[in-house]
């Protein structure tokens, strides 16, 4: 590996080409330098030799919280997730997706938005709930309050007129179906910020058929078929991203895996060493070398 060279305009011109070249866009969480560098590097092998890679990054809000032991509600502020987005520019090249949570009051956004732009982040992502923050996930649908609808589609509009580039893109992430709306009103939603400057949507949901969210790719895309629609199969983690594909989505990101991977891995470890009362086991067990970490964090600075 050798030391990352690409220019601001370059790396944020990126998920909009590869939108419009690809069928389908796979983007891996990625909240610090050492997630970017697996994220940009890993590749899989088929059978007949050919390589699958993914295309671009997402800075998960939950993860990035998580890894500071702070909780998902928007608690973090704006500087901290510059400094850990540069952090992941100094060792990537793919483009990045920063998830901003409800973007916050209308004019912060548009000038989170336009900060981001500067940056050469590609495109934020925002979502339709209003009041506290709390994660899609939680199950609970009275837990999320949604924001009336115009009102977003003018924080849309806000954010969009603040920025300099046709490059940077902003995304509205429909949230209907994680507090309990229909298929219908998320079509109402996303014809409004559509019509709002969205560049596409997020269409999120809890439920792990995925059969709510194939309804609401059928209809989306027969009125919106030059909209890319994007994807976050936590929940219905069983459809591969082929199948995805073929049901409608243009992008699919995996959203917060290595995060909680690394969880697990970490307790495992700290429960071994515990019980043991030495490392062996756990170094022999659920560790690289350290001269792997060395090797791999050297490299890809030289």
């Amino acid at each position: 590996m050798s030391m990352i060279k690409i220019s601001t305009e370059q790396r944020r011109s990126k998920l909009r080409n590869l939108l419009k070249e690809k069928s389908l866009v796979r983007a891996m969480e990625t909240v610090n330098g050492l997630e970017g560098i697996i994220a940009e590097n890993v590749r899989a092998y088929s059978e007949n030799g050919s390589a699958k890679e993914f295309d671009a990054l997402w800075f998960s809000g939950l993860c990035h919280a998580a890894f500071k032991g702070k909780p998902d509600n928007e608690f973090v502020d704006m500087s901290e997730k510059i400094a850990a987005i540069n952090d992941i520019f100094s060792v990537t090249s793919k483009p990045i997706i920063v998830d901003m949570d409800t973007g916050g009051p209308s004019e912060h956004f548009c000038r989170y938005a336009a900060a981001l732009e500067r940056l050469g982040v590609s495109a934020a992502v925002i979502e339709d709930k209003t009041g506290l923050k709390r994660n899609s996930l939680y199950g609970d649908k009275s837990l999320h309050s949604m924001e009336n609808a115009d009102v977003f589609a003018d924080k849309l509009r806000c954010a969009k007129a603040s920025l300099c580039t046709e490059d940077f893109m902003i995304f509205a992430r429909l949230e209907s179906l994680i507090a309990g709306e229909s298929c219908g009103e998320a079509m109402s939603r996303a014809e409004k910020y559509i019509e709002a400057g969205a560049d596409g949507i997020v269409i999120h949901s809890a439920s792990s058929d995925g059969a709510d969210i194939f309804e609401f790719a059928k209809l989306f895309k027969a009125e919106f078929s030059h909209v890319p629609l994007v994807f976050i199969p936590t929940a219905y983690n069983g459809f591969t991203d082929t199948e995805l594909n073929d049901r409608g989505a243009d992008m699919v990101i995996y959203a917060n895996q290595l995060m909680r991977s690394a969880y697990l891995a970490m307790k495992k470890t700290a429960e071994s060493i515990l019980a043991e009362g030495r490392s062996k086991y756990a170094d022999e067990n659920y560790c690289v070398p350290v001269k792997t970490i060395l090797e791999l964090i050297d490299t890809n600075n030289q």
